[in-house]
């Protein structure tokens, strides 16, 4: 069965299994979240699941955000479209966080923290120039761009200073260590993209 859910990233801790071996663990708020909207093959051409996340005041939305919420009776934050095929939720269903169980693996998704601009040995792991004469007065420069003579000029793709973070990326195969019902919390092992009280996305593994 195909599983998804909204979620924020509270940070990482570290728990200790039955055989005493330490994981280390990202602690995730995984929902409540409620179903916005159910598209269909037949009206939208795809099967799909809108989940609201992280409920708001009415004054802090739009008319059209509140036309398009009026459907599902909520008032929420955070809105995102998972591709569930043949799931049986209808429009105001929640969504909590023991849809997933100790064992299964998900993918998650998020928004990496954002480093502004930065340089090539800090964004694309490059190395120090030497620290000999001739090679000042800067050590952490680009470098060599390439021949003078052909084809002078600096090719497409060349790893180069500039904005680093602040993109979304999807790890892979994560297990859940632990779900608490009580407190509304994934604990999967490993670290998840994105900065403390960042939105994430998990959904169960589509490679595994």
């Amino acid at each position: 069965m195909n599983k998804a859910i909204i979620g924020k990233k509270l940070g990482m801790t570290q728990v200790f299994l039955n055989d005493g071996t330490m994981v280390p663990v990202t602690v995730i708020q995984a929902g409540p979240c409620t179903v916005t909207q159910v598209k269909t093959k037949e009206r939208d051409g795809y099967e799909a699941i809108q989940l609201g996340f992280e409920e708001v005041s009415e004054k802090k939305l739009n008319k059209p955000q509140l036309g398009h919420l009026k459907a599902s009776n909520t008032l929420v934050k955070h809105l995102h479209e998972f591709c569930l095929e043949d799931s049986s939720l209808a429009v105001g269903a929640k969504v909590t966080c023991d849809a997933f169980v100790e064992g299964d693996f998900v993918d998650v998704t998020g928004i990496t923290k954002g480093h502004g601009f930065s340089g090539v040995i800090k964004r694309w792991n490059q190395h120090r120039l030497k620290e000999t004469h001739g090679v000042g007065p800067v050590h952490r420069e680009v470098g060599s761009m390439g021949p003078i003579s052909s084809p002078s000029r600096v090719m497409p793709g060349k790893n180069l200073p500039g904005h680093y973070g602040v993109e979304q990326v999807t790890v892979l195969n994560l297990s859940v260590v632990k779900v608490d019902k009580e407190r509304g919390v994934l604990l999967v092992k490993g670290a998840v993209p994105g900065a403390k009280n960042g939105i994430v996305y998990v959904r169960n593994a589509v490679k595994k």
